[in-house]
């Protein structure tokens, strides 16, 4: 079974590729409450920057995703949230894409996660031009988060959150790059998440 053929089974075999984050019941109910855009923004660590210049990997952007002094951007299309549980999916347009030689991977309509034992960003992964797979790609760190949450003038921002490399991720830009550079938990950057709420 071919590179693609491996990722797609073990992904399928997978019931949910989204990760949660568990807070608990809260003391009183919150509605959950869709998701009006906004953007998601990640300060690329000096790690991430410092393997892609030794591998020669060129980083871009794709569609609507911007990138720029370090800081790659994405808009959030959609998606919701409750803000008692803090279980939500935001999904996001554009994506990253990763250069070297003649193969281009890109990495693209991000969804953040908090619905499993904890929070990740899956995406979809295509590799020159081939739609391969969706996959976790980045562990995501949040600290801080009180429930219920009250958004601000319709507005939820979270800030210093962890981005890492999954394994899975690893795995497969070391296999599509021919290399072994990429491990599991590589700091990518920190993000800062700021979603439109259509509050009732």
């Amino acid at each position: 079974m071919g590179f693609l053929g491996q990722k797609w089974q073990a992904v399928a075999g997978v019931a949910s590729l989204v990760a949660v984050l568990s807070f608990g019941t809260p003391a009183s109910a919150a509605p959950t409450e869709p998701l009006t855009g906004g953007r998601t923004s990640v300060q690329l660590s000096a790690d991430f920057v410092n393997a892609l210049v030794s591998l020669q990997v060129a980083p871009g952007v794709v569609g609507r995703g911007t990138l720029d002094k370090g800081v790659a951007s994405f808009p959030i299309s959609g998606g919701a949230i409750d803000l008692g549980t803090v279980k939500a999916e935001i999904i996001h347009r554009g994506g990253l894409s990763l250069k070297a030689g003649n193969t281009t991977v890109e990495l693209t309509d991000f969804i953040i996660s908090t619905l499993g034992e904890k929070p990740v960003l899956t995406g979809l992964v295509t590799v020159n031009d081939s739609l391969a797979f969706r996959a976790p790609l980045f562990n995501l760190g949040i600290t801080g988060v009180t429930p219920p949450l009250a958004p601000k003038d319709d507005r939820l921002v979270l800030s210093g959150v962890e981005v890492t490399l999954t394994a899975e991720a690893a795995g497969a830009l070391n296999q599509v790059f021919g290399v072994t550079a990429f491990k599991e938990g590589l700091p990518i950057g920190t993000a800062r998440v700021r979603a439109g709420v259509a509050t009732h």
